[in-house]
């Protein structure tokens, strides 16, 4: 018993400030503090450059080449490519084609950048296995998720050629902030350039404020009345995200031998709430964001009790 409160506890103190950002944002919303162009002003400064530094500052000063596992990180990579497949083929029961992209990023990705670290950290100390598990993710995450929202986008002009969408969607995928980010800090790492304290300090104050303000935004953007209707996608959403990934997937890393930091990191990838930055990212791309909205709210309040399920059962079973 003294085991399980321990995890909810640790588990609520992951998740409920999180979620307590949105009711915040939501809230200023409601009496007016932050108006719809406001809001969508927030969103792009965090798109354009709040994401991507935390995503710098992340791998950045990640050290890939000692903790490096080929083994670990083309786990990580190949479930997330599954996983995308799996929420691709649910999406096409969801007759509005134009949401689908939504509903395609909303399943697969976590918040692997911003609650990996920390959640490994807190149960192992300073562990880099979050960063490898990031590496592995994070970048086919955002790869993937410009191309479905700019397949799907309501913006998208019906009379494209497949060479022009193409090209479009390339050239999305390219000047992409968040894939600039990941791109310059993996680099960034690889050839082991210094970061002098003025650059290290500035990113790590832009990098932390790339949370809060996404989740601030996403509340002061949340209608309740655009919701109405998004239920039903939203809960299966959220069981595709808590709870088939990890039902199949974590079987088959504990049969290769994960164990630990490492298992624990591939839990996050897995089991995790939709990211904040999936909202950011489907407004910046043309979307209305609603079932994106409803999805992080909802993963993110019943993941508490679902990552303290997994984390429970992995203690049990003596794995972690």
């Amino acid at each position: 018993m003294d085991s399980f409160i321990k995890n909810l506890s640790f588990s609520l103190n992951a998740t409920i400030p999180v979620f307590l950002m949105m009711i915040l944002g939501w809230v200023l919303q409601k009496t007016q503090i932050l108006d719809e162009h406001t809001t969508h002003k927030i969103n792009q400064f965090a798109f354009k450059i709040l994401l991507p530094a935390l995503l710098f500052m992340d791998l950045s000063t990640a050290d890939f080449k000692s903790v490096w596992d080929t083994k670990f990180v083309a786990f990580c990579f190949i479930a997330t490519i599954c996983s995308i497949i799996i929420a691709s083929i649910f999406s096409l029961i969801h007759k509005n084609k134009s949401e689908r992209g939504e509903i395609i990023q909303a399943s697969y990705r976590s918040s692997a950048a911003i609650l990996g670290i920390a959640f490994v950290n807190n149960i192992y100390g300073k562990s880099t296995m979050a960063a490898l598990m990031i590496a592995g993710t994070v970048p086919l995450y955002n790869i993937i998720a410009v191309i479905v929202l700019s397949i799907t986008s309501p913006n998208k002009k019906e009379n494209n050629s497949p060479k022009q969408l193409f090209l479009k969607t390339l050239k999305d995928v390219i000047k992409n902030p968040i894939i600039i980010g990941i791109a310059v800090g993996l680099l960034w790492s690889v050839l082991e350039i210094p970061q002098p304290v003025i650059l290290s300090k500035s990113v790590t104050y832009l990098g932390n404020m790339a949370a809060p303000l996404s989740l601030i935004s996403l509340g002061a953007s949340f209608k309740l009345q655009d919701a109405k209707g998004k239920l039903p996608i939203t809960i299966s959403i959220t069981a595709i995200k808590l709870i088939l990934f990890c039902i199949i997937f974590l079987p088959i890393a504990i049969h290769m031998g994960f164990r630990s930091e490492k298992l624990i990191a591939i839990l996050v990838m897995l089991g995790s709430a939709t990211t904040g930055s999936c909202f950011v990212m489907s407004r910046n791309m043309g979307h209305k964001g609603t079932i994106t909205a409803c999805s992080v709210m909802l993963t993110t309040f019943c993941s508490a009790l679902t990552l303290t399920m997994w984390l429970f059962i992995l203690k049990s079973l003596n794995f972690i």
